[in-house]
């Protein structure tokens, strides 16, 4: 019976020695690969129990510690990647907002210009410069039919003027005419008492 209790002991020993190393090598696998989540949570199923307390094994805590401790430094490395990334894509954005501001007041330029035509260093949109194309010719028909008008009653005055002119020439003709032929008579009035007092 004692060989029987001596089996019994030993084959439990042999099977509390197996499952503590496999509880340790389940627990190196788990607190290498696991989330931390499922490390704690592994951690509180498989410690002992003292009274309403848990013991822990301390190289169980210090892995999850440095573990904990790698996360955050991954998650802080995350971060700050992802924020320069944010910083960079915002810069990206403010580069792309001032570049469609330029753009689109390159397309209201252009659309300025093709609307508008230059006129001795002055920008006139097209209605402007039709309405003061047509003022000017307005001005200028005004100006023609004006001169035209005085033109030809200048041209009459001349005319009259002309006629007036031919027709005191031509009596001033006739009087030169008149006169001349007062003065040969005078004259051979004259020539005639002269030879009458000699004789």
């Amino acid at each position: 019976m004692k060989a029987k209790y001596l089996f019994l002991a030993i084959t439990l020993s042999f099977s509390v020695l197996a499952s503590a190393q496999n509880v340790a090598k389940n627990a190196n696998l788990k607190l290498k690969d696991g989330p931390i989540k499922e490390q704690f949570e592994f951690i509180i199923k498989n410690s002992n129990k003292y009274k309403n307390y848990k013991v822990v094994k301390r190289e169980w805590i210090e892995k999850l510690q440095k573990n904990v401790a790698d996360s955050i430094n991954a998650a802080q490395k995350d971060l700050s990647t992802e924020v320069a990334k944010v910083a960079t894509q915002q810069t990206d954005i403010e580069k792309l907002k001032a570049d469609f501001a330029a753009v689109n007041q390159k397309i209201e330029d252009l659309n300025t210009e093709k609307d508008s035509i230059s006129l001795l260093g002055l920008q006139l949109s097209k209605g402007s410069y039709q309405s003061l194309m047509w003022g000017i010719i307005a001005v200028l028909g005004v100006l023609w039919l004006f001169f035209t008008y005085k033109f030809k009653a200048s041209n009459t005055i001349t005319k009259e003027a002309k006629a007036k002119l031919t027709e005191t020439e031509h009596e001033f003709e006739e009087h030169r005419k008149r006169a001349l032929e007062r003065e040969q008579q005078v004259r051979r009035k004259l020539q005639d008492e002269i030879n009458k007092n000699k004789n």
